[in-house]
């Protein structure tokens, strides 16, 4: 089944183009200390080095990177902090660790979609018939981004999230284009080719969309899948943790999570940060499996995850144990009031669900007011 990385150990930087850690300072501030500085408050992340986008008209060049500043250390202390030294492929730094529970449970989650990452769009669309596919169709244009939307997709690290929506909003500036061409029926023909070809140019409406995922891999293949389909313009790879967004407050317009929120270790954190990035009037959207109503079809549907799923994956990918995971931990989801009541707790507004194909997964929305 579709599943993201919302969780596991903090990782240390972000990637180039073939993978390799990149320790590159971001534009006016120095390389912090991973976690940032002990005791920093809870909003605002820039006193610990948060990652800041590049300015939305002008700053930076075409399809530049965005640098992973990992997350700070001022959730509650749990446990004795250690010092120890955080290894890079091209830098250390030292840095606080914070010996944590949750830290622990974390680890199997990581390791599961690193072992999957490979074959994991085979999987979803065998697993899931393709319907995966319509599914995350259904979540973009409920979505409706237009041009200019500053889209954050956490535990999206194949792109599917980013390349609809970099499609959807040059279908919708093509027709803004075409309809303002309508209007210029005494223009020359050259001067008409000239403003096409100026709007044309930017055929996101400096929209952009940021990709963040825990895992190192899922974002390989991610950034290996955008370079083979052409994507390149307003996108970026994060590596970040859902629970600690490494980015500042108030900082976008929509936030989306595909098949991921499930494997947070703390879906309230999650949530929390979700409505800390997001700038007032910004949209949250979460894609989920969640729980069929009916009771035959429900029947039907834990015979199928539970006897031909696991046995998918041995055959498709040669790993069991991770979809049976994956299995496990749709199950154990809280059903869609439950997560509707944890949405609003978390400091949402008009916050509603939609079930798709009888509840088998389901989209919830809320807004930051």
């Amino acid at each position: 089944m579709p599943g993201c990385r919302g969780a596991g150990p903090a990782p240390g930087a972000a990637e180039d183009g073939g993978g390799a850690a990149v320790p590159v300072p971001l534009p006016g501030s120095a390389l912090p200390c991973p976690r940032g500085p002990a005791g920093a408050p809870r909003s605002g992340r820039g006193a610990g080095g948060a990652l800041r986008l590049p300015e939305r008209h002008g700053g930076g060049q075409e399809g530049e990177e965005l640098f992973f500043s990992p997350p700070r250390g001022d959730r509650p202390q749990r446990g004795n902090t250690t010092q120890r030294l955080l290894r890079h492929e091209r830098f250390e730094v030292n840095c606080v660790s914070f010996s944590c529970p949750y830290f622990f449970c974390s680890l199997p989650v990581y390791q599961v979609f690193e072992s999957v990452a490979k074959k994991y769009d085979v999987m979803n669309d065998s697993m899931t018939l393709g319907i995966h596919r319509v599914w995350k169709d259904i979540l973009v244009h409920k979505m409706n981004p237009s041009p200019g939307t500053l889209l954050l997709d956490v535990a999206g690290g194949t792109g599917d999230i980013a390349f609809r929506f970099i499609n959807y909003v040059r279908a919708v500036r093509e027709r803004q284009l075409q309809r303002k061409l309508k209007h210029h029926q005494n223009l020359s023909w050259q001067e008409i080719f000239e403003n096409y070809q100026e709007d044309k140019s930017d055929s996101l409406g400096d929209s952009q969309v940021v990709v963040c995922d825990i895992n190192r891999e899922m974002l390989k293949v991610g950034k290996q899948k955008a370079q083979h389909l052409g994507y390149s313009k307003g996108l970026s790879w994060v590596l970040g943790n859902a629970e600690e967004l490494p980015f500042d407050d108030d900082m976008f317009d929509v936030y989306t999570i595909a098949f991921g929120i499930r494997n947070v270790t703390r879906i309230d954190l999650a949530l929390e940060e979700a409505y800390r990035v997001l700038k007032p009037g910004g949209r949250f959207l979460c894609l989920e499996f969640s729980h069929v109503s009916n009771p035959l079809l429900s029947r039907l549907y834990d015979l199928y995850s539970f006897q031909v799923i696991p046995v998918l994956g041995e055959v498709i990918a040669g790993d069991w144990k991770s979809y049976q995971y994956l299995v496990e931990s749709i199950r154990r989801f809280p059903p869609q009031e439950e997560l509707k009541a944890m949405i609003e707790d978390a400091g949402f507004f008009k916050v509603d669900y939609e079930n798709l194909n009888f509840g088998i997964v389901a989209i919830h929305s809320g807004f930051k007011l």
